[in-house]
């Protein structure tokens, strides 16, 4: 199996993950990001398994996110080199960014799970998560371009990738009213944004495992070329 084989199956199992712990905290009654602390803490009591399973499958998620990012810049960089360029490299600055910011957030997460008390740790939880926003749309703008300036994604895809990545970036700038109680189209855009980039990274997915065959003919073929 190739390697942009393996990192496209990677890039959707990162959404299939996404989807089930998200769908699993939600079952749960994950609390709204303006929650009291007593209803925060409730929840972070009596909901140890799902939250537990949910944070169990975060590091997976990075392990799998990391593989995208590497097949991405593998597929991209070699043709925008040629062109002088390096959107492949902010996009993978992007995912890096995402490791650290969600990172943030599930270990918070972690962390009232076993303290058993909410507080001021609900509200860093939900800042990591809002401004993790800043990462997704950095790695979107720069696969998105780079990917379409070298012709490894058509334009629909761009489209959607530049489209999440500015809702998600509004959601990040956002932030500081959103969490303060301001009003929640904040909320709004950086949910579209967050379905749209799942989207984009399950097409990219595709795109990876399409172009694997053809990467590697083109690669056996410049020794015969040169």
């Amino acid at each position: 199996m190739t390697f942009s084989r393996i990192c496209g199956i990677a890039a959707i199992g990162f959404v299939a993950i996404v989807v089930v712990a998200t769908a699993i905290l939600q079952a749960a009654g994950l609390p709204a990001t303006d929650a009291e602390p007593a209803v925060v803490t409730a929840f972070f009591l009596d909901q140890t398994t799902p939250i537990g399973v949910a944070s169990a499958l975060a590091p997976l998620a990075w392990i799998l996110l990391a593989l995208f990012g590497a097949g991405a810049l593998a597929r991209i960089r070699p043709a925008e080199r040629l062109r002088g360029e390096a959107w492949s490299l902010v996009g993978l600055v992007g995912i890096v960014l995402n490791a650290v910011f969600f990172g943030g957030s599930v270990v918070t997460q972690i962390a009232m799970l076993s303290s058993g008390t909410a507080n001021e740790l609900w509200h860093l939880h939900n800042a990591f998560f809002a401004v993790n926003g800043v990462s997704l749309a950095t790695a979107l703008v720069g696969f998105s371009i780079g990917g379409l300036r070298t012709g490894t994604i058509r334009t629909w895809h761009a489209g959607v990738g530049l489209t999440a990545a500015a809702l998600q970036l509004a959601q990040a700038m956002l932030t500081p009213a959103t969490l303060g109680g301001g009003p929640g189209f904040g909320a709004v855009l950086g949910l579209a944004g967050f379905v749209l980039w799942l989207i984009w990274l399950a097409a990219f997915g595709v795109v990876l495992l399409r172009e694997s065959t053809s990467v590697t003919v083109a690669a056996r073929a410049v020794p015969a070329a040169v």
